[in-house]
């Protein structure tokens, strides 16, 4: 079994630190799930908290634009 990324540096997930949060986004900047990203149940709520407080600080987009060409 994998180890939690955040158990394994242990760091917690921060609003701050902007390149790590964007590894669990998908490419239309969804959060993904636990079994997509391999993280535990703790740092996932904390994670999912931290990229909310992110985007309402525009730090991270809410979705990402496409072109439709």
């Amino acid at each position: 079994m994998t180890k939690c990324f955040f158990c394994q540096y242990h760091v917690q997930p921060d609003y701050k630190d902007v390149d790590n949060l964007v590894k669990f986004l998908s490419p239309r900047q969804k959060i993904l799930s636990r079994e997509r990203s391999g993280v535990c149940a703790k740092h996932q709520r904390s994670l999912t908290k931290q990229i909310k407080y992110a985007r309402y600080l525009a730090l991270i987009q809410y979705v990402s634009y496409q072109s439709e060409r």
